[in-house]
């Protein structure tokens, strides 16, 4: 089993979790992957969503090598054979301890922006991570909720190695797990798409607001699913349109629209053809009707909201040419390895500010992008990301994708109701 992304393998666990409906249930979160997990957990059972704050003991000389791991309420758990056979001294151990509680209390504040916690009192407490490796962190969180007064406590993970019951042992009253491979190296092999999770994108699934499922009217009986999400206060909407052979599931777009939540962007994804039109190719570079969809899309934004187009791949070309109609509602546009070269002459008519992101190793669509550039009239940036190759798959690239699109479009969309 390969999950598409932390959101994909939410979803999953979420049909295992369905029995809790009825309980008195709260999901909680370890930060930072599985928040993102947790949050769709929660949005499907209808549960409020809180976070297990959680901190590695990593042994002073090898931080990587984990000795055991603490959380909120004093929750501790050791690893003696490692203590032990790495000599941590009781000195060294607690100089660990008491670095790792003040972070671990610094990012509790900052999660909860000041609020209080979810009670637990007497509730079932459903402990989400994204994987399970040595379960340290999962026996401290589950440890951390019965300090909070769980009357049961619940681990769900979407993958785990096959004796993970075994590693977590009473700390936790049911476990969850659709996944339990026999080749467990790592928790990151069995997801397509396993960037780190910042810490805004754990504020924007804190935050909540409100999201749900809507459907385009793109005309002609042609009807497209899509997914709108309005964190609460959001300033406006970036509405996303998608390369050929991807969707509204992509776990690029989908990791790019969880940063911009993050920054209190609402964002819109949706299919922008059929399951029956996408294996037609002449569909995925007619950049007209494409671009005639994305502007049918937008009309699911509110009116009050302003608007911004994220295009990657053709999708960039619908993007620019949806932007260059005259009565747009596009403020600004950012495009990932696009290729803007497709929206031809429309380019010259695009007045929104534009932002165009190419890989650094991605010499032919990076040249596209410089020679398109000269025709937009309306502000406009090339950014190229060292090292990135098309797909920005390379440590980090597509992070500095996400904070690029964000910067761009807070600077860009106008507040509010002006």
């Amino acid at each position: 089993m390969l999950y598409d992304d932390r959101i994909a393998a939410g979803r999953r666990l979420a049909r295992d979790l369905a029995g809790l409906r009825k309980r008195d249930v709260v999901v909680l979160g370890l930060p930072r992957g599985g928040v993102p997990v947790a949050a769709e957990a929660a949005q499907a059972l209808g549960a409020p969503l809180d976070v297990a704050v959680v901190r590695k003991l990593g042994v002073p000389f090898q931080p990587e090598l984990a000795m055991g791991a603490i959380g909120e309420d004093g929750a501790r758990v050791l690893n003696e054979d490692v203590v032990r056979t790495v000599r941590v001294s009781d000195a060294e151990l607690s100089e660990v301890e008491a670095a790792e509680r003040v972070e671990l209390d610094r990012r509790a504040r900052e999660y909860r922006g000041g609020g209080g916690r979810v009670s637990l009192a007497g509730r079932t407490a459903v402990i989400v991570d994204d994987g399970i490796a040595t379960g340290a962190t999962a026996r401290a969180a589950c440890r951390s909720a019965r300090a909070r007064g769980a009357a049961r406590v619940v681990l769900a993970v979407p993958v785990a190695p096959r004796d993970w019951r075994e590693r977590i042992g009473d700390d936790a009253d049911e476990f969850v797990c659709p996944e339990t491979p026999a080749e467990f190296v790592a928790v990151g092999q069995f997801y397509e798409a396993f960037e780190q999770t910042s810490d805004a994108e754990v504020i924007a699934c804190l935050r909540g607001g409100d999201r749900r499922e809507v459907t385009i009217d793109a005309g002609e009986g042609v009807r497209l699913p899509g997914e709108l999400t309005l964190p609460e206060g959001a300033r406006g909407v970036v509405v996303f349109a998608h390369g050929s052979g991807s969707g509204r599931l992509s776990p690029r777009n989908r990791f790019v629209a969880e940063a911009l939540s993050g920054a209190g962007l609402g964002t819109l994804l949706f299919d922008l053809l059929t399951p029956r039109e996408e294996p037609d190719r002449a569909n995925v570079f007619d950049i007209g009707l494409l671009a005639a969809r994305l502007r049918r899309a937008t009309e699911a934004v509110p009116d009050d909201l302003a608007v911004g187009y994220f295009g990657a791949s053709t999708g960039a070309a619908a993007a620019l040419w949806a932007a260059a109609e005259p009565d747009s509602r596009a403020t600004a546009v950012v495009s990932r390895g696009g290729r803007p070269d497709l929206a031809d002459a429309r380019l010259s008519a695009v007045t929104a500010p534009t932002l165009l992101i190419v890989g650094g190793s991605d010499p032919q669509v990076l040249e596209l992008n410089r020679s398109a550039r000269e025709s937009l009239r309306g502000e406009s940036r090339l950014a190229v990301v060292p090292g990135a190759t098309h797909l920005f798959e390379e440590p980090g690239a597509l992070s500095e994708v996400a904070e690029l699109a964000r910067d761009w479009f807070l600077d860009h969309l106008p507040p509010r109701g002006r």
